[in-house]
């Protein structure tokens, strides 16, 4: 949702840098993300299947679930939030619920994908896929039902890896035909295949970023020269913190204590001051007509 004062997501698209969006897996990840300096933040369908119930990226979270991470990453921070839809939980009127809700829920763009279900993790093999027709309609049934032209609507394509790259810029162009504001060609396994890409297509372009998988990590001035306008960084926040916690982990079993992690760590006020601690607790103050803290 665009805050007052402030330029649509569609109008930096247009204009300026590439925009990098880091992938939130909830709430505190998209505060970080904010306070890093960021100009988007992307609301992770596979970040919030590994945090809220600990399992892969394989359709197995639920619409309720994401509307709901999706509303308090929104809540969260002031930044334009780009949400994970994928395939948009149904057919083409499950699409319309889910453009309505995620809309209304803050999030200033959707990326709906063309999998059939169940649908998993782009970078995994054996995906499913819709007729391109059936992605046409679902694309069609968005831009019906969202509020705003400056809610975006990108749709992305898994044909790729099943169906080749012919197959996969053909889908995109009836896609961008259909209305799609931003096209995302999902695991390109070379920087010829983003060339090509820009080549044959039109309009914004989206790259997914994923460290590990199937497309070479390419860094946001790279991405820029070969012609595109956003990159995500969906899960590098969610594997960090992995890591991270597993170290610490260890340490505790080791030594029976955290000492030897806590220059790895945010510590008691540091994290209290990224939730924004100083500042409710002042709210508190004035709202129960106690006297304001010094300074």
């Amino acid at each position: 949702m665009t805050r007052p004062g402030e330029a649509s997501l569609r109008a930096r698209l247009s204009q300026g840098p590439i925009l990098v969006a880091p992938g939130a897996y909830d709430a505190l990840s998209a505060r970080l993300i904010e306070e890093a300096g960021f100009p988007a933040v992307y609301a992770s369908g596979a970040g919030a299947s590994y945090s809220l119930l600990g399992a892969p990226d394989l359709g197995l979270l639920s619409f309720g679930e994401m509307l709901d991470q999706v509303r308090r990453i929104a809540q969260a921070v002031s930044l334009p939030v780009i949400a994970d839809g994928d395939t948009g939980y149904g057919n083409a009127l499950n699409v319309q619920r889910t453009v309505r809700e995620f809309e209304s829920a803050g999030a200033d763009a959707i990326q709906l994908e063309d999998q059939g279900f169940p649908k998993r993790c782009g970078h995994l093999l054996e995906k499913t896929l819709i007729p391109p027709e059936e992605m046409v309609a679902k694309i069609q049934a968005a831009r019906e039902a969202r509020r705003s032209s400056d809610f975006l609507l990108i749709a992305r394509t898994d044909a790729l890896l099943s169906e080749g790259l012919d197959a996969a810029l053909d889908r995109l162009d009836r896609y961008a035909k259909a209305g799609a504001d931003v096209l995302f060609l999902e695991a390109p396994p070379d920087r010829e295949t983003f060339r090509r890409a820009r080549a044959h297509l039109t309009g914004p372009l989206m790259a997914n970023m994923v460290e590990g998988g199937r497309t070479p990590l390419l860094s946001a001035s790279e991405l820029k020269e070969l012609g595109f306008q956003l990159v995500i960084f969906p899960g590098a926040a969610a594997r960090t913190a992995a890591f991270a916690v597993r170290e610490m982990l260890s340490t505790l079993r080791q030594d029976g204590s955290t000492r030897a992690a806590m220059d790895r760590m945010l510590l008691f006020d540091a994290l209290n001051a990224v939730v924004g601690l100083p500042q409710a607790l002042s709210a508190g103050r004035r709202f129960q007509g106690g006297p304001a803290p010094p300074g």
